[in-house]
């Protein structure tokens, strides 16, 4: 084998080690790391406090129906942060105080809030997005409704859906945009008066 061609897989070994490493999907925040596994209260100290942030509950069972039944509460947090307009929102989902979930979404703002455009509200827009760009709601109703999931023989997952009614007033004659919200997504808006 001739050496450069040897060199070049070694290269392209070295690239594909280093793109596979946890280190390279991690948030930077500063000059620390926030990696799968790490507390709340850590992701909290390295990059401050989220812009945005939602809270969940459900009731996973095991033994349902058996002569023992174990029901666990497990806690979900979403928190979303803004690095300005050259970098991505990120999205951040922890598990009873773990995270577990890195993500992201469209380029950050200079101004939470302050790049609003009545254009964006499309469906499958995540709350903490709507957010940074618009704002916080100028009116926010919520509702739980509650799904049972059956995995398996003797487990259930009892869970709250999310449903919100997001009232945004973007000054058009009359009119406000109602946006129905459902697990931090949006799920529909309507047009309606004033």
């Amino acid at each position: 084998m001739q050496p450069r061609h040897t060199a070049r897989r070694l290269a392209l070994l070295a690239l594909c080690l280093i793109l596979a490493s946890p280190a390279a999907h991690a948030l930077r925040c500063g000059n620390r790391l926030v990696v799968d596994g790490d507390r709340d209260y850590q992701v909290r100290e390295r990059c401050g406090d989220p812009y945005w942030s939602e809270h969940e509950s459900r009731i996973e069972i095991v033994g349902r129906d058996g002569p023992l039944e174990l029901q666990t509460e497990v806690q979900r947090d979403v928190w979303y942060y803004n690095f300005g307009p050259r970098q991505l929102l990120r999205r951040l989902e922890f598990r009873d105080g773990r995270l577990v979930r890195e993500g992201t979404l469209g380029y950050g703002v200079d101004e939470i809030g302050a790049s609003c455009d009545a254009n964006l509200l499309v469906d499958g827009l995540a709350t903490g997005e709507l957010v940074a760009r618009c704002g916080e709601p100028a009116s926010r109703r919520s509702l739980v409704d509650t799904v049972v999931r059956r995995p398996a023989p003797g487990i259930e997952q009892w869970q709250g859906v999310q449903r919100e009614e997001w009232v945004y007033d973007f000054g058009e004659r009359r009119l406000v945009r109602i946006v129905q919200v459902v697990d931090g997504r949006i799920a529909g808006i309507e047009l309606a008066p004033r």
